[in-house]
């Protein structure tokens, strides 16, 4: 479980393709306060740390993974942004993130707005999945590239963020130009407020 306020970006330093899994290795700041078997989210993805060496963790992706995000786009030095499993013992500053990347949109407009950013996304429009809880509302929350983010301007097929300055340097929100595919998660809540709605 995560809370989509991002620590930092990592730096993706080796991509290794074995059969249809991918290990990422990648280096940060807490490296060394990782354990094995720990759950850290990349660009809002849910990944465990299977080996920790030389200053460095390697996360392993498998197939499934790779068509619902964005990851096997990555590249080696490419900034991902990190966030450890969340503590249950303090505010939660985000909302609830699953870290269950739902699939990935597409940057189609980003404006300056005097300091801060607005960015439009599209995903693609699916009246079944809608009516399941993948969507966006006006106000509520969606989960882009691992960070939580507040919805305006919805329609069936795109919404629209406020990026403000500390959020656009510290994470990858500043490599995300028109043509950029990103990692969404829908809001879980919407999710199940959807699945009891259609019993």
């Amino acid at each position: 479980m995560f809370s989509g306020i991002v620590e930092e970006f990592a730096t993706v330093v080796r991509i290794v393709k074995e059969q249809e899994n991918v290990h990422f290795t990648l280096t940060c700041s807490f490296v060394d306060e990782l354990k094995i078997d720990q759950s850290v989210a990349h660009n809002g993805v849910c990944l465990t740390v299977v080996a920790i060496e030389d200053g460095c963790y390697t996360v392993t992706a498998m197939r499934e993974t790779l068509e619902r995000s964005n990851l096997g786009l990555l590249h080696e030095g490419d900034k991902v942004n990190v966030e450890r499993s969340m503590i249950m013992n303090g505010r939660l500053d985000g909302h609830i993130v699953q870290g269950h990347v739902d699939e990935t949109a597409e940057c189609i407009d980003k404006r300056d707005a005097e300091g801060s950013w607005y960015y439009t996304f599209r995903y693609p429009k699916n009246a079944e999945m809608a009516k399941k809880g993948y969507l966006t509302v006006d106000k509520g929350s969606v989960t882009v590239n691992g960070v939580s983010l507040t919805v305006c301007n919805p329609t069936d097929e795109t919404f629209t963020v406020a990026i403000i300055p500390y959020t656009y340097e510290h994470t990858n929100f500043h490599k995300i130009e028109v043509g950029s595919r990103v990692n969404i998660e829908f809001d879980i809540i919407g999710k199940y407020i959807a699945r009891i709605s259609a019993l």
